[in-house]
């Protein structure tokens, strides 16, 4: 149901109202998954299961003993059918007639556009989808195993609340691929005959939402108070996610916004590419630049010493990183490093060459949303898999500790995601349950003229076919800058009126506190051109039907839904909707 802008509105200084989210059952089970570019994990928990504490899940296929996460990594024979994932996979030698297939996360489209992530050959039949629900499947089948066995029958793990975790800059579209990837996968099941709403189980929520969720309840948290501005900044694999948030009520019943979400590739994976464009000083001994022997340098970079590299205090002590290359045998070349079957490189070279091209790039990500914001933000929270590098966290904190109060990361940085995912469920309480403008969204209309049409813009003054003065170039505001409105609640255009089967109206946003009545009042970025197809309605079709004269007027209305990133545009009548778009 929709509700009138007015109804709708509030300021910024007014706390919203808690939108819980669905009910879920006390006692069940709730298991998150955390799918992740390079690495995946899930975690589960339940009142009735170790006190009620939070399990992660720590034994999988192929590993020699606990790790928090999987490789997000598929291998397949020729016929496109799955002979090993995750480790097993990743492990794998060459293989004749084998496909090995990493990093296909990306029904984002910044990462889809990006060579280095997109395998452009798939095994036979295999579309994008399906490497994401065949790699969701092996998951979650070794997962369930596991679950099963450490719980003893003590939950139905077929009624459990399944929450996956995607990008908060993810659009509407790549959220319900995801979604249908995943229900392909059998996440969630008919449990039972009667069981008709199996797929209400399955809820997407984003990882910056997780994030706060887990870190929510932080010592350094309790510092915060209403109306303070914070960052969660997620560093992953493949990409950095940037989201800013405002805390709109009072901490006991904690109330949090969305200002703005952003992401560039600029995750620790790039460490490795980087790493793989420096072994090329090796260009000289091709018996070190095999497949294989490339392999076990760069593994070895990235499991040992990418996340504990420590930046500057490597470069003052001259500390030399030792890399043992396959063929040990091979002949010295001490010209770039390479002595008794170890490559040596001095650590000032990795941070020229590998790390600080790569924070560099968080850095400036950082920084484009405190800009964006325009406001002050008073503490920093680092989240994932690379916010566990030394050398990152000592970055943000010269750059920004003038400037942020609190830059912290919990001691569980690489699984906070999941962690949260679960306290979602188990909380049963949407703690982002506003987004706040982060522009003022407007579109040019034509109205009736008024008297200050007529005093301050005579020339957009025109006659149309009834007879009526018109008003062209008119400015009508969905949505002011920094207004609070709740997640998933439809903003409402006034009353229209067209004569005309389907119009062209402009959207635009404005980052002006000014608010303007005229096109030529201020600064403007058009967002789009929203082509409205009146053909839908049934008034339109009724009036078809029986007009004789080939021309007759449509009553509608125009709605526009913000959450986060995702705009789009409703055509309603009476307050039903009939057409969607995404702008």
């Amino acid at each position: 149901m929709s509700v009138s802008l007015a109804d709708l509105v509030v300021s910024p200084a007014v706390p919203v109202p808690l939108i819980a989210s669905d009910p879920i059952e006390e006692g069940k089970m709730c298991i998150a998954i955390d799918f992740g570019s390079t690495f995946s994990g899930v975690a589960y928990g339940s009142a009735r299961i170790a006190g009620g504490r939070i399990q992660q899940i720590l034994n999988w296929p192929g590993a020699s003993g606990p790790m928090s996460k999987v490789p997000t990594c598929l291998l397949y024979d020729e016929l496109g059918r799955v002979l090993a994932w995750g480790l097993e996979a990743e492990s794998a030698g060459l293989i004749k007639n084998t496909f090995r297939r990493e990093w296909f996360k990306y029904l984002d489209p910044q990462v889809l556009r990006d060579e280095l992530l997109v395998e452009s050959h798939l095994p036979s039949e295999r579309s994008p989808v399906d490497l994401i629900t065949d790699f969701l499947g092996c998951l979650w089948e070794s997962a369930k195993e596991q679950i099963m066995r450490e719980v003893g029958g003590v939950e139905d793990i077929d009624s459990a609340s399944v929450f996956l975790t995607v990008p908060a800059t993810w659009d509407a579209n790549s959220r319900d691929i995801m979604r249908e990837a995943a229900i392909a996968a059998a996440l969630v099941r008919n449990a039972h005959a009667s069981d008709h709403t199996w797929r209400d189980r399955l809820q997407i929520i984003t990882e910056s939402e997780a994030a706060v969720v887990h870190c929510a309840f932080l010592e350094n948290m309790h510092h915060l108070e209403p109306l303070q501005n914070f960052l969660i900044v997620d560093a992953g694999g493949a990409t950095c996610e940037v989201v800013v948030y405002k805390i709109i009520k009072q901490m006991d019943n904690l109330e949090i916004a969305e200002v703005s979400a952003h992401s560039a590739n600029c995750g620790s994976l790039f460490l490795d590419f980087r790493f793989r464009e420096l072994l090329k000083l090796l260009a000289n001994h091709p018996t070190h630049l095999d497949s294989a022997s490339l392999s076990h340098l760069i593994r070895s970079f990235s499991e040992n010493d990418k996340l504990k590299y420590s930046g500057l205090p490597d470069d003052i002590t001259d500390n030399i990183f030792h890399f043992t290359c396959s063929n040990v045998d091979g002949p010295d070349d001490p010209s770039i490093g390479l002595i008794d079957g170890q490559l040596c490189i001095p650590g000032s070279l990795l941070r020229e060459k590998v790390f600080d091209p790569v924070i560099s790039q968080v850095l400036s990500l950082i920084e484009d949303q405190i800009k964006r914001a325009d406001q002050t933000i008073h503490a920093l929270l680092l989240v994932g898999g690379f916010a566990e590098s030394q050398y990152l966290k000592h970055c943000i904190e010269v750059q920004f500790g003038s400037r942020i109060k609190i830059i912290t990361k919990p001691p569980d940085a690489d699984s906070a995601i999941l962690h949260g995912a679960v306290q979602y469920g188990l909380a049963n309480r949407q703690l982002v349950s506003a987004v706040i403008a982060p522009c003022s969204y407007i579109i040019k209309v034509q109205l009736p003229a008024e008297a200050e049409d007529w005093q301050k813009r005579p020339a957009y003054i025109r006659i149309n076919e009834a007879g009526a003065p018109i008003c062209d170039n008119r400015l009508q505001y969905l949505i002011t800058k920094g207004a609070i409105f709740r997640k998933g609640l439809l903003l409402v255009h006034t009353y229209m009126r067209v004569l005309d089967s389907s119009f062209i109206t402009t959207l635009f946003t404005s980052n002006s506190e000014k608010v303007m009545r005229y096109t030529d009042e201020g600064d403007m970025t058009e967002l789009c051109k929203w082509t409205v197809a009146l053909s839908s309605l049934p008034a339109f079709k009724l009036q078809q039907n029986i007009s004789k004269s080939g021309g007759f007027y449509t009553d509608f209305e125009l709605g526009l839904e913000l959450d986060g990133n995702k705009v789009q545009g409703i055509l309603l009548q009476n307050n039903q909707e009939w057409e969607r778009s995404v702008l």
